[in-house]
């Protein structure tokens, strides 16, 4: 396959994926708002969040206060910001136009669909969307985008390379949702504890795990269970460990000459996370677990992008 076919399949997908995990992160946000509790609880949640997604400096320049509603529209409408949901929609449309003939005309049809239904909902004339409505659509949206890539899709080098950047783009996302909470699960914290359910509920809910939780566990929310059960649950569907998998598979059917090391290292961390313990994460500290592997997450994305991507001269 091309480069440049390659290069904007992987990041069609990983596009569509930012944008639903973004709308994951503000539904679960927005439900909490709607919530009687203290202000500054839920805006502490929000500049963590925005702190571990990398877009705090940025919404800083346009505001001066964490501001519920303008963080939602910010991180969701914000044409401006490469960041944001609406961008993120776009970006996915237009690497869908440069390769239309790699993809089957039902993905092509809700790609594009799809960003022209947003570009329609936020330049209508008077007040701004629901952000509660929007974030449900963009997740539909997304839904129905996976399932017709796995639907219609043949299984080529083209819908290996859409699962890459899924699940490359899910294990960085998820990593970062932990990151803003990693504060309760340092060296010495106390595991059974519960300092804010709410916080972690959120999280819970940002990654459709809080039936799967009570599923798995029946038990009180605690930090130690809910990291263990996004980290290492390995049929639990945005794990590390399910996402890790899930890249070292479809790595190994586009292997070509120059990528045996970038597979070899995928590899690695699946075996990392499949052999690990919890307890092993704890003695060393959440906050330690999650730098690294994001660390491994962007070294692995910048080796895929060698082996088998256009030099990003020419992306």
């Amino acid at each position: 396959m091309l480069s440049r076919t390659a290069d904007h399949l992987y990041w069609m997908s990983r596009y569509i994926e930012r944008a639903e995990s973004l709308a994951r992160l503000v539904d679960a946000h927005y439900r909490m708002s709607l919530l009687p509790h203290s202000g500054d609880t839920l805006a502490q949640s929000l500049s963590s969040t925005m702190t571990a997604l990398h877009m705090e400096e940025a919404y800083r320049q346009r505001h001066d206060t964490i501001e519920p509603r303008a963080v939602f529209d910010f991180v969701s409408l914000d044409r401006e910001y490469s960041g944001s949901i609406i961008s993120c929609l776009r970006a996915a449309r237009e690497n869908a136009r440069a390769v239309r003939g790699s993809l089957t005309s039902e993905l092509w049809e809700t790609l594009n669909s799809t960003w022209l239904d947003a570009r329609a909902l936020i330049a209508r004339s008077g007040s701004k969307p629901d952000i509660g409505q929007f974030v449900e659509w963009v997740k539909e949206r997304s839904h129905l985008t996976r399932g017709v890539t796995i639907g219609t899709m043949l299984r080529d080098e083209a819908f290996h390379f859409t699962r890459i950047g899924t699940f490359l783009e899910r294990a960085d996302s998820t990593a970062r949702i932990l990151t803003a909470h990693q504060t309760d699960l340092k060296p010495g914290a106390d595991a059974g504890a519960v300092p804010d359910p709410f916080e972690w509920s959120v999280l819970l809910r940002a990654l459709s795990a809080f039936e799967v939780y009570r599923r798995v566990y029946r038990d009180v929310i605690t930090p130690v269970k809910v990291a263990q059960l996004l980290i290492l649950h390995d049929n639990m569907p945005r794990s590390l460990l399910r996402c890790c998998k899930e890249v070292y598979q479809n790595l190994k059917s586009v292997a070509n000459e120059h990528s045996a090391e970038t597979e070899r290292r995928a590899g690695e961390m699946h075996a990392m996370l499949h052999f690990t313990r919890m307890e092993n994460i704890l003695a060393t500290g959440l906050p330690e677990f999650l730098e690294e592997f994001l660390g491994r997450v962007r070294n692995l994305g910048d080796r895929i992008a060698s082996d088998f991507l256009l030099p990003p001269a020419e992306a």
